[in-house]
């Protein structure tokens, strides 16, 4: 008995390897055919994607990955259509009439997803974005480091970054910031009245300067302005510009820091 089921086995193992083998044969070209698109596609997808970038570097034409990425899925898509027919057996149109029946569906599950799409086209091509703009939206200022697909990413000068939709973008007000104006940081002051301000003015932008020098920009130190009068004196601010990675809130703590129990300013208005 364990003799037939051993002989059973070994004839069945035969078989399959049979059927294995006949198989490999009839579709080895189809097989090569294959492997020799999907090479081809990812090292002209690869290729592509460096010209492109270094090409959009040298041009007006915003450098996103948007527009890499449309190109290398054009690369596929083409590369799909080259083997539907001799590998699957499956006819592109058929392939292309049964995505046009199903395009309404789609479109509606993907709905969101083509509104991003959309949009980044939408803000790269009339310019209203790009790569390293600086941008404030709802609360959030930053640096436009990329447009993708659905996201346009921006990071804050502690290095965080938001992905923000497209279609947000593309439908909320924003603010395109001057480089000096993003990097300005303010700290508001009261002089006691009867003080020369011009005395004043030079001490605080001195303290401040010390106290900031290392976070400070190149170039800008703080100034310092005189706003209007309160009943407690002459009120005022002094802005800083600190150098890029530096957040103006650390730029503010260090010169409240240094402002602090100066005779000359107002520390407590209850006094």
């Amino acid at each position: 008995m364990n003799w037939l089921l051993a002989a059973g086995a070994e004839q069945k193992a035969e078989q399959t390897a049979n059927l294995a083998q006949t198989w490999l044969e009839r579709n080895f070209g189809h097989i090569v055919l294959l492997a020799i698109v999907i090479i081809c596609a990812a090292l002209a997808s690869r290729c592509v994607s460096v010209v492109m970038k270094r090409t959009l570097e040298h041009t007006v034409i915003p450098s996103a990955s948007i527009f890499v990425n449309i190109v290398k899925a054009v690369i596929w898509i083409f590369a799909a259509a080259c083997v539907l027919q001799p590998v699957f057996g499956i006819n592109p149109t058929t392939v292309a009439t049964a995505l046009g029946v199903s395009g309404l569906a789609l479109s509606l599950g993907l709905k969101d997803t083509i509104a991003n799409i959309v949009g980044g086209f939408g803000l790269m091509l009339s310019k209203v974005i790009q790569p390293g703009d600086i941008i404030s939206i709802q609360g959030i200022t930053g640096t436009v480091e990329d447009i993708t697909w659905r996201h346009t990413i921006v990071a804050d000068r502690t290095g965080n970054q938001m992905w923000i939709p497209n279609s947000v973008l593309n439908t909320t007000a924003l603010e395109k910031i001057p480089p000096l104006s993003e990097s300005a940081a303010t700290v508001s002051f009261t002089v006691r009245g009867g003080q020369d301000l011009d005395r004043c003015a030079q001490s605080i932008a001195q303290r401040v300067e010390t106290a900031t020098s290392a976070m400070m920009l190149p170039g800008k130190p703080p100034v310092v302005q005189f706003q209007g009068f309160s009943p407690y004196g002459a009120t005022g601010q002094v802005v800083m510009f600190a150098k890029p990675g530096v957040a103006a809130s650390d730029m503010q703590d260090a010169a409240t820091r240094a402002l602090s129990n100066q005779p000359y300013l107002v520390q407590d208005s209850a006094d």
